[in-house]
């Protein structure tokens, strides 16, 4: 077996790059890999991960691409985790969110390939779903409520449309570890932690939804895809629900964290998340089935309050 070339799209974000150093940990490195970033060169991660080749890309031109296919060669899997995922400034900014959400100038140069049999894993979101109910299934009808989520349903509906394998793996809330280079945004089980250590009242929501997940089962999802697609060496057309198998709210995830680290539960105050005005509609309840997931992959992600611990115990080693 020759090795795969697999390059992550937005490799210095979060996801990207746990996913990075889950590649550096497979035994016998099967896979040659490189990551694109946008910023700033990542020192820390080409330090940690000296075997990865890093490439700077503009997602909006696509400036960057054709250094890639020069340097590294035309890839047999593309990881595409770049997106602009704060609602708020999707709101504020749709031309934009749409311009990077949806992977038009990736698609173009990897469309542009002779051989045009890439696998594309497409990170989506599970704020795709209306949020009327819970529990959604992959096949029950998407209406998201705000631009964020309408960027990623028409990244959805490009990445089907004009790939002839692909897998999109629609993602709630990641959480976990922090990373080698850390990330700017802030990380939420570490911020309930933060604000709780201080010893002042909270306010979190009782009535939004959602089904976190831990960061490295996200990882795992993504590995044993590739594999299973280099493996069977059949198209891939793939669409997965890939959340924890718990359904919360933001109160039940300050309160996990509350009772693993000992701290006052009387400091988080329930509130509606009507109350607060936060510059974007938010949907109520986007808990989602990942039975499909479980049943594909035979990938059973942790529970919500095991992830939390794990979490919090790499924090306490740093």
């Amino acid at each position: 077996m020759s090795r795969k070339k697999v390059l992550v799209v937005g490799g210095t974000g979060y996801l990207g790059q746990h996913l990075l150093s889950g590649f550096s940990g497979i035994e016998g490195a099967p896979y040659d890999i490189a990551f694109t970033y946008h910023s700033f060169p990542p020192e820390d991660l080409l330090r940690a991960l000296p075997n990865l080749l890093a490439f700077h890309v503009d997602l909006k031109s696509g400036q960057g691409f054709d250094a890639i296919a020069e340097k590294f060669g035309q890839p047999d899997v593309v990881v595409n985790c770049a997106a602009i995922s704060v609602p708020r400034a999707c709101e504020t900014d749709p031309a934009s969110a749409l311009s990077i959400n949806v992977p038009t100038a990736l698609g173009n140069w990897m469309l542009s390939f002779e051989e045009r049999n890439t696998l594309l894993v497409h990170l989506s979101t599970d704020q795709v779903y209306e949020g009327v109910r819970s529990f959604y299934k992959e096949e029950d009808e998407t209406i998201p409520v705000n631009v964020y989520g309408k960027s990623k349903l028409a990244a959805e509906q490009y990445v089907s449309e004009k790939f002839p394998n692909f897998a999109i793996l629609r993602s709630s809330i990641i959480f976990g570890p922090q990373t080698i280079s850390p990330v700017p945004k802030s990380l939420p089980i570490q911020w309930i932690d933060a604000v709780l250590t201080k010893g002042s009242e909270v306010d979190f929501f009782h009535d939004e939804f959602r089904c976190p997940v831990y960061v490295k089962d996200v990882v795992a999802v993504i590995i044993k895809l590739i594999k299973t697609w280099i493996s069977e060496s059949k198209q891939m057309q793939l669409l997965l629900n890939v959340g924890g198998p718990n359904r919360v709210s933001r109160v039940e995830m300050a309160e996990t964290v509350a009772e693993i680290r000992g701290h006052n539960k009387s400091l988080i105050k329930r509130v509606s998340a009507s109350s607060i005005d936060r510059g974007v509609k938010s949907p109520a309840d986007i808990s989602m089935n990942i039975s499909k997931l479980v049943q594909k992959l035979a990938i059973s992600p942790v529970s919500f309050t095991h992830g939390v611990r794990l979490t919090l115990a790499a924090e306490t080693k740093h």
